[in-house]
């Protein structure tokens, strides 16, 4: 997850003051029209970093223009810290925000608006995940603007101001200046996902279509199953439709960048996609951040839950003791060598309590991101969960089976598949970095699989 207290998200945002407020929506709304909106839009933010200040995983400051700390405080909550825009253009009030926050300690910082209906947790977190690898975030609107900026490394802070210069704000073309501004200064930068901001009278379909979807989803819900996905556009239909069309269940595809169509063919079953790099950590993670079930449960791609899985998920989490639990292991397909290690796993799992991200891990959504959700590996990370897991509670390894695909033992080898694993397995316990386990995993694996193959 994301580490905590180096890193700072700004809101941009205003009181909610009738006549001083989305004065251009005013044609259309009115003057306290147009205040409560500012309000609902704003308060729809907030709610999706409640998850990080809860955590305590990353600073919040409310820049606001407009009252005074005391009437954002009594509105916002005690949660954030707050200070006004000051004076000048908005290029020179989000410079001064970072300057500040740069100077207050904050590493990686990232000013976001709040009229932004399609922002999530995920892109948040996105954001911050792409500021490891690049000094410039930017997220784009449809206008040719942007709806959320990111730095990091104060060091370099005395070339970034030039982002803010010669800027035409308030048109189209300020996404393209502040990325011809970057080449020119050298920093490399990164683009999220583009998102239609709420300006003009036009825009509030924009608005009103996030409200239905919100209330849609806010309902409660028991279990949020969340699907990594990566180029997986010929198993992701079929895991979808057989799972449950149900009110308590949330299904959420975290799709790292698939450039076969699986991240459409999701959206066309009517579930929930986020998009993020490709970390399946870090994709799980995002997932988690975004679920509003009780119980997570993070379901492989190519795997299929037992019927009325969600019956045994809610029974075994409401035991006494119970801090995780998963499937016991099927693999779908009738080679002897499968069934002797479908056989091997489950007495392992059954006797070390040791399952793996295959079998369908659940845990609760409070200790999930208590003990901080997947760390950043590139392999191995859900063992280290049950490892960190095992500590807190009891791990429930229910009989029903999961029913996996073969292809990773097919496509390798299936003794070559099992003893590779019980490799990387050691390694990991004598201490051997999950970077460099991937490093090696990987180039194995290459020597015997196409490169078309998984």
């Amino acid at each position: 997850m994301l580490e905590s207290f180096r890193k700072r998200l700004i809101i941009f945002s205003r009181y909610p003051e009738s006549g001083t407020t989305k004065t251009r929506m005013i044609p259309a709304l009115g003057s306290e029209g147009s205040a409560d909106l500012q309000r609902q839009m704003t308060d729809y933010l907030v709610s999706k970093v409640k998850t990080f200040t809860e955590q305590r995983l990353l600073a919040v400051e409310v820049r606001f223009e407009g009252g005074n700390e005391r009437l954002m405080r009594q509105w916002l909550g005690a949660s954030f810290t707050y200070r006004h825009q000051g004076q000048g253009d908005i290029g020179r009030r989000m410079e001064r925000a970072l300057a500040d926050g740069f100077q207050d300690g904050y590493t990686s910082i990232v000013i976001i608006g709040s009229d932004i209906p399609g922002i999530s947790s995920a892109i948040i977190y996105q954001a911050f995940e792409k500021l490891k690898k690049n000094n410039l975030v930017l997220g784009p609107t449809g206008d040719g603007g942007y709806y959320l900026i990111g730095m990091q490394k104060a060091e370099a802070f005395q070339a970034y101001p030039e982002l803010f210069k010669t800027i035409s704000w308030g048109t189209n073309k300020v996404l393209a200046q502040t990325m011809a501004a970057a080449n020119q200064l050298g920093i490399g930068y990164a683009l999220l996902d583009t998102l239609k901001d709420v300006d003009r009278p036009e825009d509030l379909t924009v608005w009103n279509r996030a409200l239905r979807y919100e209330s849609d989803s806010t309902a409660k819900k028991r279990i949020s199953i969340i699907i990594p996905t990566l180029n997986e556009a010929n198993t992701i239909e079929e895991t979808i439709s057989r799972l449950p069309k149900s009110e308590q269940v949330e299904i959420v595809v975290v799709d790292g960048g698939s450039s076969d169509g699986t991240a459409e063919l999701a959206r066309e079953h009517g579930v929930r996609v986020l998009s993020t790099a490709p970390s399946k950590a870090g994709q799980m993670n995002a997932g988690a951040a975004e679920a509003r079930g009780e119980v997570l449960l993070f379901l492989h791609a190519d795997t299929r839950l037992p019927e009325k899985f969600e019956e045994k998920v809610l029974t075994a989490s409401a035991r006494q003791g119970f801090c995780s639990g998963a499937f016991s292991l099927g693999i779908d397909s009738e080679d002897r060598g499968l069934r002797f290690i479908e056989r091997v796993a489950n007495w392992r799992t059954r006797f070390f309590k040791m399952p793996y991200g295959d079998q369908a891990l659940f845990v609760s959504r409070k200790l999930f991101h208590e003990i901080g959700g997947f760390a950043d590996y590139p392999i191995m990370e859900d063992f280290d969960l049950i490892r960190r897991l095992k500590r807190k509670g009891t791990i429930i390894i229910l009989p029903e089976l999961v029913k996996t695909s073969p292809r990773r033992w097919q496509n390798f080898g299936v003794f070559k598949t099992w003893l590779l694993n019980q490799i990387i397995i050691g390694a990991y316990f004598i201490g051997i970095p999950p970077q460099r386990l991937a490093l090696w995993y990987r180039r194995e694996k290459g020597r015997g699989v196409p490169k078309n193959k998984d």
